[in-house]
């Protein structure tokens, strides 16, 4: 429902307060018999020239409604804000910096482990309800997690299932306990009599013995199972190095430097994950397979751009046929093959793929419901949300920007230029940007339809935006300083605005990382404008030297006492990083 005008309040269309003249003009020509209030969101095309330089207020006798045809039937109702040159929204008081910040708690608050949780859980009585599916509790349940954000996922479904939980194990972060105590975040922690087993391990985010221990917890806890059970797993980031069971008689320390020779010779993620899941006792539906033939249920928090089932963690509960042939082509491919440990070359010998097929595969999908309940775009989706609440029109770009940090700070750049300039950019700008989406992970059409947003906002007057992504850039390591890639794109995002009209009348930038840790450093990121560069030379700071020593936490850390740095502390979460401009209205030249 729209605003309604109250008997002593004035009448407020679209945060401007039309003269009296104008206000009887229009509603001679809009009211219909038998209104009882006022439909704010309308423009007014044959007042704009009518209007006396001083808007004063005009109180009404009684509330009166517009027929929704008439209001719709004229042009957007913000470009007159615009034309008049006003700008009085209700969030005016707080600073683009603050409303910034506001709309990257909202990112993150949106994939809290609990949150996501209790959102895709519905229970009703002995049974529940996820993802349109239908599942019978009959004390029946067991529980098994692997991921940064499981300890939080695995509270909160205890708190709704827990009466017909039997027993559960979650392999988490070393030390994840003890952090959460200290960031005050109790509601992610189990209760003393849990029935679920928690095994830290991973430490430095590296498969260990500890984690080892804990997959073969896992292993024998869904290998126990009949088709009378139900297995709910959580999944999230950093799963698949909290669950490693290498193939016998292949050890941990082999497996790994296997995929670390891989990984440092730029095999791609899925290359690598196909290595991974022929090494592996419980990748690549290796973990459904040994809970086959009871009911399972994932739950996933995504950490990768798409969420591909088969790549978080590696896909565990994603059924996957391994072929050691296709192993071979890919070592081979990048000449690892002639140095393998001799019990990868043992398991990758066998001509035949290494999980056979059976009577039973053709109905272990419907015996495994894979369910995405947190995600990028799902943050990125509340994120507009009170973006919108906070007087901006949102507009999501893509959950999926990656590639070198130094070619997405310069998208950022130019599309900041493109929607605040106050002439029809010149084409070569728009090719520019059209010219990076291949580098940066962005679709062409999701270029042209922002770049049309952002040209509807400009010329039309529609107010204040706000552009949102997400995803993971890369950082080239030049340096050995203390930083990670939201502050280093935040850093060189801030030279791109350089000259640039300062807020409230310029653009601010804003990237975090949406666990709140960004490299190794207790920041999550940093905002930025464009007086990031003069600002830094008034107080002495070398930008060019901390770029080239990926320095960018030491940089934004003593600019202005670290003002711009982005401290949330932990959140218990992570689908990767959340960037959003801020574009203020741009006054519109009447000719």
């Amino acid at each position: 429902m729209c605003p309604m005008v109250k008997p002593s309040q004035s009448l407020h269309i679209g945060y401007i307060f039309y003269s009296s003249q104008a206000v009887a003009r229009f509603l001679q020509h809009s009211l219909t018999a038998g209104s009882d209030c006022v439909r704010t969101r309308f423009f007014l095309t044959e007042e704009i020239h009518r209007l006396p330089n001083h808007l004063h207020r005009c109180f009404l006798p009684r509330p009166l409604e517009l027929p929704m045809a008439r209001v719709l039937s004229l042009f957007r109702p913000q470009s007159f804000l615009a034309l008049v040159g006003v700008r009085q929204t209700v969030c005016c008081r707080m600073s683009l910096d603050l409303r910034a910040r506001e709309v990257f708690a909202a990112a993150v608050e949106a994939v809290q482990p609990d949150i996501v949780v209790r959102r895709s859980i519905e229970r009703k009585e002995d049974s529940i309800l996820i993802d349109g599916h239908s599942f019978m509790l009959r004390k029946n349940l067991h529980l098994v997690g692997f991921g940064k954000a499981v300890l939080g996922m695995a509270a909160e479904a205890e708190r709704i299932v827990g009466d017909h939980l039997v027993k559960g194990v979650i392999s988490v972060p070393h030390g994840i306990q003890e952090t959460l105590r200290q960031h005050g975040k109790d509601r992610m922690l189990l209760k003393d009599n849990s029935r679920i087993k928690v095994m830290e391990g991973a430490k430095h985010n590296l498969p260990d013995a500890d984690a080892q221990k804990a997959a073969e917890c896992i292993k024998q806890l869904a290998s126990e199972l009949t088709e009378k059970d139900l297995l709910l797993v959580l999944i999230s980031g950093g799963g698949s190095a909290l669950l490693p069971a290498p193939v016998p008689p292949i050890s941990l320390q082999e497996k790994q430097d296997v995929t670390r020779r891989l990984a440092g010779a730029g095999s791609t993620i899925q290359e690598l994950n196909t290595v991974r899941r022929a090494l592996s006792l419980l990748k690549g539906g290796g973990l459904a397979q040994c809970a086959h033939p009871a009911q399972m249920v994932a739950l996933i928090l995504s950490d990768v751009i798409g969420d591909p089932l088969d790549l978080i963690a590696s896909g565990p509960t994603v059924w996957s046929e391994v072929w050691p042939e296709e192993v071979m082509s890919v070592l081979e491919r990048y000449k690892l093959s002639t140095s393998l440990p001799a019990s990868v070359k043992e398991i990758l010998g066998k001509p035949s793929p290494r999980r056979e097929e059976s009577k039973e595969q053709s109905d272990r999908a419907g015996h495994v419901l894979n369910a995405v309940i947190g995600s990028n775009s799902i943050a990125l989706k509340c994120a507009g949300l009170r973006a919108r609440e906070l007087g901006f029109r949102p507009v999501v770009m893509s959950p999926g920007v990656c590639g070198d940090v130094r070619l997405v700070s310069r998208l950022y750049g130019l599309l900041a230029r493109f929607a605040c300039s106050l002439e029809e950019p010149p084409p070569e700008l728009a090719a520019e940007v059209l010219g990076l989406g291949p580098e940066v992970g962005v679709e062409t059409w999701d270029l042209c339809r922002t770049m049309q947003v952002l040209g509807e906002g400009r010329t039309e007057g529609w107010g204040a935006t706000c552009l949102l992504a997400g995803g993971e850039p890369t950082v080239q390591l030049t340096g050995k300083g203390r930083g990670g890639r939201n502050q280093e794109l935040a850093l060189r995002v801030g030279l791109e605005l350089r000259g640039m009209k300062l807020p409230p009348n310029g653009p601010v930038f804003l990237s975090g990382g949406t666990d709140g840790q960004d490299g190794p450093t207790e920041a999550a990121g940093a905002v930025t404008d464009g007086g990031l560069w003069e600002e830094a030379q008034a107080q002495g700071l070398d930008i060019d030297g901390c770029l080239t020593n990926n320095d960018s936490f030491t940089f934004f850390s003593r600019l202005s006492g670290g003002q711009r740095l982005l401290l949330p502390g932990l959140t218990g979460t992570n689908v990767m990083d959340v960037h959003m401009l801020f574009i203020p209205p741009i006054p519109i030249n009447i000719k």
